[in-house]
């Protein structure tokens, strides 16, 4: 089977999240089992700084684009996976990132520059370019590729489309204004298509005209249905429900495994779990925190905005600092949440860790150093840290939301004596619900023997590629070979089993 993936961004090539991951990680995957998929990317300044062995594949003339565009061709970087990059000068060689100017602010032509790469993979889609390739499926992700979907369904003997959300909190939403200097098709600024409260909104086009959507967790299939989580687009995603699915996002255990990083002072697996004491050592010597074993370490690293329960974690602090624990934390993001935060590093500077900014080898040391990871997020459609967290013995603490819902399973008394249990979760985005879920942890935490079976048990689970990327191509064979009749939303239970087994 062919498969044109799309994408805004990709792991090593460029990365602002967890999307970059999926799409430098899923395709490699899907290769792996025999599939002919390619990859199609920005040429981004910084893209083309890194790609290797890079060779002129195509000029485009593309409606709306007065200058050639140009198609390159290569390999993503560590791989096999064919890469075509989307080579347009005005729109993405640039300073920045994908996104935003070098000031945070977004670029003033954001809907140009992903108009044009949409357009450019429509061609590639529709053997426009003259690649001398065509795929069956085409698939897309999140905004920045949701006119594909509908250009498409434009276009008469076309490829089949899926469109994956990754977070349906990015919309892609333009006003009229720059909707009729786009030159889209006039009907498309309708409710019936992409018109939404006055803006043209890119992720709708995806939402509407792809033959299959696909969320990045069988947990945030529901949630985007419900006025909590589907920022207004909840009635569309409940009337397409039965062509939706939740599959959850995969781990490169290649680099995250606890016993072959470089990055931490000790390497150690299920059976040299001691070692992990040691991790802890450096760590709590790194942040300048007395170095003691016996004291809980808490680990935090994220963006560091209200989505991510930030707010949370500051409110219960005094508790946590009452009970003797210590705090690690790694992120950037809302400069009041930063400022609380180095609050609490000058009120406790013996038990708070604090560094401002992101730094990708000392996230592996605290991922290896804590004994317990906080994510009580609002929302989380997949989350990643989570499960790094159990593979490395450190228990994580989440609300039950999006993947963290379908990844992590509530320590009880059941679940223990199971052997079952991954962590500790909670339901409700308030203090309460999260110092509760955290008083349980640390009641565990004094119980040496159940604590060791905890980590044991995170550290046996798998999240790898290999069962997304096998349910993707099971998916996409059903499209292709028109059997999508069966139910799609998957349940949580069986995405669990599907990710142990």
């Amino acid at each position: 089977m062919k498969i044109l993936f799309a994408s805004s961004e990709a792991h090593p090539l460029i990365k602002t999240g967890g999307l970059a991951d999926v799409a430098g990680s899923l395709p490699r995957a899907i290769l792996n089992l025999r599939q002919d998929i390619r990859l199609v990317v920005p040429a981004y300044r910084s893209v083309l700084q890194q790609a290797e062995n890079l060779h002129f594949a195509a000029h485009l003339e593309l409606e709306g684009v007065s200058e050639p565009v140009r198609i390159l061709s290569g390999r993503l970087p560590g791989s096999n996976v064919r890469l075509y990059l989307v080579d347009s000068p005005r729109h993405f060689d640039r300073a920045g990132n994908p996104y935003t100017r070098p000031d945070g602010t977004e670029w003033p032509d954001n809907a140009e520059r992903f108009t044009v790469f949409c357009r450019a993979i429509h061609a590639i889609a529709t053997d426009a370019a003259g690649l001398d390739w065509q795929p069956d499926i085409v698939h897309c992700n999140d905004w920045q590729t949701g006119l594909v979907p509908a250009m498409l369904r434009e276009t008469p003997s076309v490829p089949a489309s899926v469109f994956t959300i990754h977070n349906l909190a990015y919309q892609g939403l333009f006003d009229f204004k720059t909707f009729k200097t786009l030159q889209l098709p006039k009907q498309w600024w309708s409710m019936d298509a992409m018109e939404f409260h006055d803006n043209v909104s890119f992720i709708k086009g995806g939402l509407i005209f792809a033959d299959w959507l696909t969320t990045v967790s069988p947990t945030y299939a529901s949630e985007i249905r419900t006025s909590e989580f589907g920022y207004g687009l909840e009635g569309l995603l409940e009337h397409r429900r039965d062509t939706t699915t939740g599959i959850l996002n995969g781990v490169d255990y290649a680099v995250w495994n606890p016993g072959k990083d470089m990055n931490i002072p000790v390497q150690y697996n299920r059976r040299s779990l001691f070692h992990k004491t040691e991790n802890k050592r450096a760590l709590q010597e790194e942040f300048s925190l007395p170095v003691d074993t016996s004291v809980p370490v808490f680990a935090i690293i994220s963006r560091l905005v209200e989505q991510k329960g930030i707010d949370l974690v500051l409110e219960i602090l005094p508790d946590l600092m009452q009970h003797g624990a210590q705090l690690v934390v790694l992120g950037s993001g809302d400069s009041a949440l930063e400022a609380g935060l180095r609050m609490a590093r000058k009120q406790h500077p013996q038990q708070v860790g604090l560094h401002i900014g992101y730094n990708e080898a000392l996230a592996h040391r605290i991922e290896a150093g804590a004994d317990m990871f906080l994510m009580p997020s609002r929302f989380e459609p997949c989350g990643l840290n989570q499960i790094y967290s159990q593979r490395y013995g450190t228990v994580p603490i989440v609300r039950s939301t999006g993947g963290l819902a379908d990844t992590v399973v509530d320590t009880t008394v059941e679940s223990l004596a199971g052997r079952k249990a991954t962590g500790f979760s909670f339901h409700k985005p308030v203090p309460e619900a999260l110092w509760s879920a955290v008083r349980r942890a640390l009641d565990c935490f004094a119980q040496p023997e159940q604590w060791q079976q905890l980590m044991m048990t995170g550290m046996q689970q798998d999240f790898g590629w290999k069962q997304s990327a096998r349910q993707y191509i099971e998916l996409y064979e059903r499209i292709q070979n028109g059997t999508t009749d069966s139910p799609a939303i998957r349940t949580q239970e069986n995405q669990k089993t599907a990710a142990t087994s």
